[in-house]
């Protein structure tokens, strides 16, 4: 269902932390001259890069069959890659095509471009680059154009599609290839530009009908609380729009009066924030399934390639990699524009939790397909954007990430720092209860 939106400033600096994707297009920069060569660093410019969270290492371990010493490489390796991949975007402006991480450890970083000019600018920064046709911005395009025909078309038997910036394709997940040429012709879409995956995958909405636990909806549905928000002075929380519609009441994990949607929006996007009453203080913390919690710094985006992790009510904290960005999933309610798609599974009464890589909040969980015994798929909603479109800032340990421009993508920032972080139901509360476990999926009937 879809609610006002209250649009807003960012209140927010932009951050380089780890694993960052780059997703904003950078400002057109000159194709005349490359961008002059830096010196990479040698370590992690991101705060507690090299010591993260306990919890946030065992899952990543776990989940990603990693030693504890790649885990640790890994989230350091991928907090590093943002802040350089960040300053090539800029550099390269509209030329820029994107980067990925690739490697057990995210060693390399791969940084894509229309202009073999720009290789030695590149390779300046540890990275390698590759040559392609087109830059991030005309790839967009191509999805915005397979958006815009979704709204009068059938897309069941294409139920997914998104920019692949590792292939420089515009990538549609279908039954059969005949569906994806039908649906390249009615948005005018060349098939050349588009790649093809065959699949049966069918997202949807995970619903779940058990009250009293994490958050529940009008005494009916539960959801799963993202990250913790203020706007002006009134605290509350971030999760997903198809949990819940604008004026819908909400009671906490313990079973006491919560909060109300203030705004919703689904579907186009799946995005809503919950006001809470003043028995509900809002902190920083993510429940990681050990009885402790991941404190949020910002919400620097990740980077294709990198880890992510998940704390949702129903099966715990879950790890994974980014896939794709700027994905459009057809729901049987809807369509929704500008997910990102990840390997971290979820299930019903998940949705609207949060999802992180290291320290950084990334988004809140929307839906996807399979479930945490036999592996999935799960799309989350960007939570910057979202940050926007209510006006809202997220709250942050204060301990934060340095304000570095160009580190990979927008970051909202919030009061005690740089930008903002993920919190989980029993963290907004303040109170020792239940533990939060793995993030979102699911959401309202």
């Amino acid at each position: 269902m879809v609610g006002r939106t209250g649009a807003g400033p960012r209140r927010a600096a932009l951050a380089a932390l780890g694993a960052l994707l780059v997703t904003a297009l950078p400002p057109a920069a000159s194709a005349a001259s490359p961008p002059a060569p830096r010196a990479p660093s040698g370590v992690p410019r991101t705060a507690g890069a090299d010591r993260p969270p306990p919890g946030v290492l065992a899952a990543v371990e776990r989940d990603l069959r990693l030693t504890p010493d790649q885990a640790t490489a890994r989230l350091a390796n991928e907090a590093e890659a943002g802040v350089r991949a960040g300053r090539l975007r800029e550099a390269l402006g509209e030329r820029f095509g994107g980067a990925w991480l690739s490697g057990a450890t995210s060693a390399e970083l791969t940084v894509a471009t229309t202009d073999a000019a720009d290789t030695a600018a590149i390779e300046a920064e540890g990275a390698r680059a590759r040559i392609v046709p087109r830059g991030l911005g005309p790839l967009r395009a191509v999805r915005a154009r397979l958006d815009a025909a979704a709204l009068r078309l059938d897309t069941a038997r294409t139920p997914v599609w998104s920019v692949d910036v590792r292939t420089n394709r515009v990538v549609v997940r279908a039954a059969d290839t005949a569906a994806a040429e039908a649906f390249a012709e009615a948005a005018g879409v060349d098939p050349a530009e588009l790649g093809v995956e065959l699949s049966a995958e069918r997202p949807r909405l995970l619903k779940d009908l058990v009250g009293g636990d994490p958050y529940v909806i009008d005494g009916r549905a539960r959801c799963s609380v993202g990250f913790s928000v203020t706007r002006g002075s009134e605290p509350g929380f971030a999760t997903a729009g198809h949990c819940g519609a604008p004026g819908a009441s909400t009671t906490g994990y313990d079973g006491t009066a919560q909060g109300t949607f203030r705004a919703s929006v689904f579907p186009g996007a799946d995005m809503a924030w919950v006001g809470v009453n003043a028995d509900w203080t809002a902190t920083p913390g993510v429940r990681d399934g050990n009885g402790g919690t991941v404190e949020v710094t910002g919400s620097a985006e990740a980077l294709v390639g990198a880890s992510v992790c998940r704390s949702g009510s129903t099966t715990g904290w879950h790890c994974g990699t980014v896939e794709h960005q700027d994905v459009s999933v057809r729901y049987a309610e809807g369509t929704v524009n500008g997910l990102t798609g990840t390997t971290v599974c979820a299930e019903p009464g998940d949705s609207g939790g949060p999802f992180v890589s290291g320290t950084q909040a990334q988004g809140t969980t929307s839906g996807g397909s399979g479930d945490c015994v036999r592996g999935g798929t799960t799309y989350f909603q960007p939570v910057n954007p979202l940050l926007d479109a209510f006006g809202l800032t997220l709250t942050t340990t204060g301990t934060g990430t340095a304000a570095l421009t160009g580190a990979a993508g927008d970051t909202t920032g919030t009061g005690t720092g740089p930008a903002a972080g993920p919190m989980t139901a029993e963290a907004i509360a303040g109170r020792r209860g239940a533990p939060w476990e793995d993030a979102p999926r699911e959401g309202r009937d």
